[in-house]
């Protein structure tokens, strides 16, 4: 017997369709790097994580970060890869976990560019063999650090220049990005979503700090936005025409959080609009706060915008939000230290949700708290309190 929805929430519940995919509410598990897949692979550990959140109610659940077939995709062994047949078939095991337990499933693409090494270091075993590999940055530059939660010793450890992405590497990045969707659809996977954004990869030609190339894949914003678009071209024949396929972006890098990829709506239409017409359905975006307005200097209700809300706008496409749902403290905050603060703010996610700014909104530290959060936030029940120190623990024993 379905259970009611409390008065409020009804919002929340809908269905939603986006090509192929079929979810039956509007809340998703965000993607978070758990560094538990010994080799790379996916096992029962896994498989009982993310089929939990479907069994507990989620519509969808996004994979965390998976390496795209690339040898520097992603920078420690215990983070998944799709590369192989057998990481098809370890996937494909999740995949049917997660359907069996009524729920639907994307994986995340992931490919860290510039920001390569950020997790080299916590491998003990492979450390030396990962921190003599090039990331890949098409400037040979990691870019200006600003606020950051990076220590300086990091910093001044990635900032020296390094050699440009070569026109070879930027064809085989793209050609990994659609092996891995295809790949992603033979394990079972109902789509497939891009880490666009926090200066990885895609972001990182996007971003004029770090794309300062002269050829055709640098210029105005343009011009940087064709790297991430022959990558959604490339991802889209790949996945064919009936497979959703989602785009995580973000106005911040990792290398700073004040950075912005677009002053203005105008930019924000150039950026998005050719990532819309190469074959993205939903784009995700990704801020601090889910509620934060984009562009607050804007007059009157523009400035009201959220970043999601633009997206959905602009492009005429599915937006989604991600961004402290039931916490007060950002996840940049909490790396920083400061004490993570529960915050109801679910009403604030319907209302925005009833305004027409996002269709569907992801839900990560929560989602560690309670497996069944989707059943407390239909009753509007008291929501699960979040313990850094016991969410978070690794899935696993910790890495020799």
């Amino acid at each position: 017997m379905t259970q009611s929805v409390a008065p409020g929430r009804e919002a929340l519940f809908q269905p939603l369709e986006i090509r192929s995919l079929q979810l039956a509410n509007r809340l998703a598990m965000s993607p978070m790097t758990r560094m538990g897949c010994p080799d790379a692979l996916p096992d029962e550990v896994n498989r009982a994580y993310y089929a939990s959140r479907a069994a507990g109610g989620t519509g969808l659940v996004v994979t965390e970060g998976i390496g795209v077939d690339h040898p520097t995709s992603v920078d420690h062994s215990w983070i998944p890869r799709l590369d192989t047949p057998e990481s098809v078939e370890a996937w494909r095991l999740v995949t049917d976990a997660v359907h069996a337990a009524g729920g639907s499933i994307i994986a995340q693409l992931w490919h860290v560019g510039p920001l390569w090494g950020a997790n080299a270091r916590f491998d003990k075993p492979n450390r030396d063999r990962l921190m003599e590999m090039r990331p890949m940055r098409p400037s040979g530059r990691w870019g200006t650090p600003g606020v950051t939660t990076y220590s300086e010793r990091s910093v001044a450890r990635w900032s020296p220049e390094i050699e440009p992405m070569t026109e070879a590497e930027i064809a085989e990045t793209i050609e990994a990005y659609a092996r891995s969707a295809k790949l992603a659809m033979e394990a079972g996977f109902d789509g497939v979503t891009l880490h666009g954004g926090h200066g990885y990869l895609p972001d990182a030609f996007v971003w004029a700090d770090t794309n300062r190339r002269t050829d055709t894949w640098g210029g105005n914003l343009a011009a940087r936005v064709r790297y991430p678009a022959a990558v959604v071209a490339a991802v889209r024949e790949a996945i064919g025409p009936d497979a959703p396929l989602f785009y995580r972006f973000s106005q911040h890098t990792q290398q700073d959080y004040t950075a912005r990829k677009a002053e203005n709506p105008e930019e924000l239409g150039i950026y998005l609009g050719a990532l819309a017409e190469a074959g993205v359905d939903l784009f995700d975006a990704s801020t601090r706060r889910f509620s934060d307005p984009a562009f607050p200097d804007l007059e009157g209700d523009d400035g009201k915008v959220t970043l999601a809300g633009w997206a959905r706008r602009l492009t005429g496409k599915a937006s989604g939000a991600v961004g402290g749902v039931g916490i007060g403290t950002s996840l940049r905050e909490q790396k920083s230290g400061a004490e993570v603060r529960a915050s109801d703010n679910v009403d604030s996610v319907v209302e925005l949700m009833n305004r027409g700014e996002f269709d569907l909104i992801s839900v990560g530290r929560l989602h560690l708290a309670d497996p069944a959060l989707a059943g407390i936030l239909r009753s509007a029940g008291p929501l699960p309190e979040f313990i850094r120190e016991e969410h978070e623990a690794p899935l696993r024993a910790p890495q020799p």
